[in-house]
């Protein structure tokens, strides 16, 4: 009898659950509690920094803020991003020709747009005219400027923003010319996916690194860079520009391979092909694989009957990882590949950027 008992307390608990994941899963599509929730993570997020304004880390955060203000329009959100452009004086970090010290002038150059401040603006556009002009120390050690797939998220929306608002083509010209590069380097055409870098490529004999179940490795997060990058890449594009059908093909090619590989619960692994040897969701990767997902279906690139499904799983499973106090969990630490040493507790600026950034396209569908 009391087994019995037990078992029924189990199954109305567990009903119960269900009940409960549903009820919360309907509330999370309402626009007002998107709002909400973007900006109870943003709040969190600017109240924990952990690294210096310019970094690339920050970039990626304050592209999120700037999706969260578009979203809300929080008077808050418009001066916290104005504090931190303020103390960096407006410029990218000290690297000229590494993509990552360019990531951060994405949102300089987006409020320069509605602030019209010059001073938004001109550091910006000395540090890409530099790498018009010089090759610099990236190539002398790599062979190409843009030698890690994360790279196509930091400089290419960067390089075409500053190419619409000043009208320099040249902007462009550079970026068609050192994203081919990467492309050639790291894109694997059977897997349709990108390496991290060149040490995650096979010989020709097909030695290498490999998962332990003997497949490549693909990082979740660094091809989750990629296709957010190509979103707010294709966003400033025009229309006739010369390489757009190449950057558009590629985006709805990654999109149809990462939709595939996303897991029951919702998320995608750290390894992206190995999801059996890394338990847990990861909320970086699958917040930026989000976001570019549902902005396919805002756009009408992506068929809606296809990908909203797996937009709206994933999105219930995301907000399952914010904490709260509204910190993103289940965010993978700082690093180039798929990795085990992450929890619940862990988390970093790019993982609540990622999740803004989701954020801000889920609420327009």
């Amino acid at each position: 009898m009391k087994m019995r008992s037990r078992l029924v307390f189990t199954l109305f608990v567990a009903g119960s659950f269900v009940v409960s994941v549903a009820a919360q899963g309907a509330d999370l599509f309402k626009r007002k509690n998107i709002e909400a929730k973007m900006l109870f993570v943003t709040k969190w997020q600017l109240a924990n920094p952990n690294h210096p304004l310019y970094d690339w880390t920050n970039g990626a955060f304050y592209a999120g803020v700037f999706a969260a203000w578009e979203t809300t329009r929080s008077p808050e959100l418009m001066a916290a991003m104005i504090e931190m452009g303020e103390k960096n004086s407006w410029k990218p970090g000290p690297r000229f020709d590494h993509a990552d010290d360019i990531a951060i002038s994405q949102t300089y150059l987006d409020l320069y747009r509605i602030k019209k401040d010059k001073k938004m603006l001109q550091p910006t556009i000395d540090v890409a005219e530099r790498l018009k002009k010089e090759s610099g120390s990236e190539v002398a050690k790599h062979a190409i400027t843009w030698w890690w797939c994360d790279a196509l998220f930091m400089a290419p929306p960067t390089l075409a923003k500053l190419s619409k608002i000043t009208g320099d083509k040249s902007y462009l010209v550079l970026n068609d010319r050192l994203f081919s590069e990467t492309y050639d380097r790291l894109w694997d055409k059977d897997e349709k996916l990108y390496a991290r870098d060149d040490s995650y490529l096979l010989n020709a004999k097909g030695e290498g690194k490999r998962e332990a179940n003997g497949k490549k490795v693909f990082w979740s997060r660094g091809n989750g860079w990629v296709v957010g990058g190509l979103v707010r890449l294709l966003k400033e594009l025009p229309k006739d520009h010369p390489k757009r059908s190449f950057y558009l093909d590629q985006y709805k090619t990654m999109m149809e391979r990462i939709a595939s590989l996303q897991q029951s619960d919702g998320l995608w692994r750290s390894s992206l092909l190995d999801p059996d040897a890394y338990p847990g969701g990861e909320a970086s990767g699958s917040g930026f694989h989000l976001y570019a997902m549902a902005w396919g279906i805002n756009n009408k690139i992506l068929d809606r009957a296809k990908y909203l499904p797996k937009v709206k799983k994933g999105w219930i499973a995301l907000n399952q990882l914010v904490h709260p106090d509204g910190k993103v969990g289940w965010t993978q630490p700082i690093g180039a590949d798929p990795r085990r040493n992450f929890n619940a507790d862990s988390w970093e600026v790019y993982g609540a950027g990622a999740y803004l950034l989701a954020g801000s396209e889920v609420v327009k569908l």
